[in-house]
């Protein structure tokens, strides 16, 4: 049976190694742009790797953590939804302009 401070120690690890990749990603879309650039996939790895750090904090009652996490989900939430609400936006004034070609 595996303990509960392995699993404890595989979330936290597992939520390092998601906050590594976003900067990871990062610094590989602003090396491919030759400018400082933040990708989409950045706010999902930094939503799934502060979502696991969270619980991590919250494992090891760390007061401090859990609310540093905590507001790093939030942002990393709202900008997802704003990246989503673009899109959409987007999308929809595409629609528009193809109406209004075939018509």
């Amino acid at each position: 049976m595996i303990s509960s401070k392995v699993v404890m120690l595989t979330i936290g690890f597992a939520g390092q190694t998601l906050f590594f990749l976003r900067f990871f990603f990062q610094w590989l879309h602003s090396e491919k742009e030759k400018k400082s650039v933040i990708p989409e996939i950045f706010w999902y790895l930094s939503l799934g790797g502060g979502f696991l750090l969270l619980v991590y904090a919250i494992m090891r009652e760390d007061i401090v953590f859990i609310v540093g996490q905590s507001t790093g989900t939030f942002i990393y939430l709202r900008n997802i939804y704003f990246i989503r609400r673009e899109r959409r936006k987007a999308r929809e004034k595409l629609k528009k302009m193809e109406k209004l070609n075939a018509g």
